[in-house]
């Protein structure tokens, strides 16, 4: 069995925002050789997040503003986490509603998605550099 590591980083401009990193994540699996096996991909910072859905823009605005009225930034004194001096709180609760990582299966060297999957980072608290990790094991 091989394995095969790659390091993304991104830093999204904004407070939040999604980025589509599908071809990336084929990329990597191109360059590791292997054709059947799995890809783990994972954010590696407790405000960001990994998840798979449609390439949508309206769903992707439907997130933004569903997450942010669930869980707004302001007032952040409503957050217990914002009295450590952070002001973040809801930051880490949108990441765990949208998850830390996804696993792909990997079929004949190509990523095994249904029709409209893709991959996407979702950034919570950004403006600062951050790591996605992507782990690919298999034959």
């Amino acid at each position: 069995m091989k394995s095969h590591r790659k390091e993304l980083s991104f830093e999204v401009p904004s407070r939040r925002g999604f980025v589509h990193i599908t071809p990336l994540v084929e990329e990597a699996l191109h360059e590791s050789g292997i054709r059947e096996g799995l890809c783990l991909v994972n954010a590696m910072h407790i405000t960001a997040s990994v998840f798979i859905n449609d390439d949508e823009q309206g769903l992707l605005a439907d997130y933004e503003r569903i997450l942010e009225e669930l869980f707004p930034h302001a007032p952040t004194a409503a957050y217990e986490h914002n009295k450590t001096g952070e002001d973040n709180g809801d930051a880490h609760v949108k990441r765990q509603l949208m998850g830390r990582e996804v696993v792909v299966a990997v079929s004949g060297g190509q990523l095994d998605f249904g029709t409209w999957e893709r991959i996407f980072y979702g950034e919570f608290d950004g403006r600062r550099r951050k790591r996605v990790l992507i782990k690919i094991i298999g034959e």
